[in-house]
């Protein structure tokens, strides 16, 4: 029970990774509030099967790629939880689709930016407030911020070295107030985001071509989630782990 009575707000929460952690922190104990904006009915599921096995979480829709939405994000987690933010992952973002260089412009490019970067920024800013000393914000970045993603995918890569970079960054800012932020940057990982985009037979191939010959696991993100965010993890931060089954060694 790591995060007995801790409030933990985890954006994109409705499927996959976003699920995992959920489900994680809540089963050690954790009040999570579970940001969705699409994903409705996936929210609802996710919720009933942490209610079910005894979980305290809530779920609400707010697009984090708006201040005014995270504002009525903010007020929501207040009213139902109090004024203090324990946990802080910020899950929310996307590849929108795979375009190579000649097939972008500028629209795209802030649909990109603005679902991985912004939604970051904007989350980050409007809850530190609400942390004190031991608070632990954990970012979803990627390998792709490491090796510039496969094709089509720049900017995706591009959206998610900003993000390996401003953990770096919030880390040694936040640090004298006892915040610790980090990183997880996963590699392939058996979810909705490769069953759209990305092909069989590239799957498969990258698989076979990884060490552990294998895809990851959205419990295996969470696991690794949920150590960053907890006590012990206390002399942590600034940290990118990846968790890629050693796809990054080549």
């Amino acid at each position: 029970m790591r995060f007995k009575n801790k409030v933990a707000l985890i954006t994109g929460g409705a499927r996959d990774i976003g699920k995992a952690i959920a489900q994680r922190i809540a089963a050690e104990g954790g009040k999570v509030v579970i940001n969705y904006f699409q994903s409705s009915s996936l929210a609802e599921q996710t919720l009933s099967e942490i209610k079910s096995e005894g979980g305290d979480a809530v779920i609400f829709k707010a697009d984090v790629r708006r201040a005014s939405e995270v504002k009525k994000l903010v007020e929501f987690v207040v009213a139902t939880y109090g004024d203090r933010l324990d946990i802080l992952v910020n899950n929310a973002g996307g590849i929108v689709v795979r375009k190579k260089l000649r097939e972008q412009d500028e629209e795209f490019y802030d649909a990109v930016m603005d679902l991985n970067v912004k939604s970051v920024f904007l989350v980050t800013r409007s809850f530190v407030p609400m942390m004190t000393s031991g608070g632990a914000i954990v970012n979803v970045s990627s390998l792709a911020a490491r090796d510039g993603g496969g094709g089509g995918a720049a900017l995706y890569a591009a959206s998610k070295g900003a993000i390996t970079t401003y953990t770096r960054g919030l880390a040694k800012e936040l640090g004298p107030e006892g915040i610790r932020v980090n990183a997880v940057c996963p590699g392939l990982i058996d979810t909705t985001f490769h069953d759209i985009f990305t092909p069989d037979d590239v799957r498969a191939k990258v698989a076979s071509g990884t060490p552990l010959r294998r895809e990851g696991t959205s419990g295996e993100v969470s696991n690794l989630v949920a150590f960053l965010a907890s006590e012990e993890a206390s002399f942590i931060t600034g940290a990118n782990y990846d968790i890629n089954g050693g796809l990054g060694l080549y």
